[in-house]
C-alpha cells in the first residue's frame, strides 16, 4: 500500500533530529519499537471506547479522539498537527485554515443527522463523505486514520449501527479503505460502508 508521507517541518517539531523519531513519552529512539509500543497502546485505549464509547459534539470531538487513543505514547495527543503533511506529492488541508476546515466538517455532521436510519445508502454515502473530508483534513501529525475510523464508527453508532472499518482478520476491508481514502473515493468508500454497517 502506498505510504510516502512528506511532512514540512524543518524545526523538527516532532522528530527527534538525531534518529528521525517521533518524540515519545517512552523515550524510544528505534522506528520499530516505537510502532510496536504505540500499536500495543492505541488497541488497549481503543478496545476501552468501544465499551465506553465518546459522544460525538461536533468536529472537535476528534481531538478528544486522539487525545484518548494516544495518552500513552506522544505529549501532543488530541493536539492539531503544526506542520504541513503530503502524500503522493497531494498536500494535505493547510494549517492556516484548519478552523474552516473544522466548521465544515461541523456542517457534514448536521447532514448526517438529518438522514433516518432507515435510510442506509445515504447514511453509508454521508459517512463516506465524512470519512474523504476528515481525510484531507488530516488534523494530526501522527494517528489520522485510526482517530477518523473511531468517528465515523461513533458516527454510525448514532444510528444504532456498528461498523468496523478495520477488521483484524479482513485485509480486504483495510485495503479498501486505504485506496478510497488516498484517492478520495467517496463512492467505494461508500459501497464499502454499506456492506459494513450492521444492525
Amino acid at each position: 500500500m502506498r505510504n510516502d508521507y512528506e511532512y514540512i517541518d524543518p524545526d523538527h517539531a516532532y522528530t527527534d533530529p538525531q534518529t528521525g523519531v517521533l518524540r515519545n513519552l517512552a523515550d524510544i529512539t528505534d522506528p520499530s519499537d516505537l510502532l510496536f509500543f504505540e500499536s500495543t497502546a492505541v488497541i488497549k485505549r481503543a478496545k476501552e471506547l468501544e465499551l465506553r464509547p465518546l459522544t460525538v459534539h461536533g468536529a472537535k470531538t476528534l481531538l478528544e479522539i486522539h487525545r484518548y487513543l494516544f495518552q500513552d505514547v506522544y505529549h501532543w495527543a488530541g493536539q492539531k498537527r503544526t506542520v504541513e503533511i503530503s502524500k503522493q506529492n497531494k498536500p494535505f488541508f493547510l494549517t492556516a485554515y484548519f478552523d474552516n476546515g473544522f466548521a465544515y466538517i461541523d456542517t457534514l455532521i448536521t447532514e448526517y443527522r438529518k438522514i433516518t436510519r432507515t435510510d442506509k445508502p445515504k447514511l453509508a454515502e454521508q459517512l463516506a463523505i465524512l470519512l474523504d473530508n476528515i481525510n484531507h483534513l488530516h488534523p494530526f501529525r501522527e494517528g489520522n486514520g485510526r482517530t477518523q475510523r473511531e468517528f465515523i464508527r461513533l458516527l454510525a453508532l448514532e444510528k444504532g449501527y456498528t461498523l468496523n472499518l478495520n477488521p483484524s482478520d479482513n485485509i480486504d476491508v483495510y485495503e479498501r479503505y486505504m485506496s478510497g481514502t488516498i484517492d478520495g473515493d467517496v463512492v467505494g468508500l461508500a459501497a464499502m460502508i454499506l456492506e459494513l454497517l450492521k444492525d
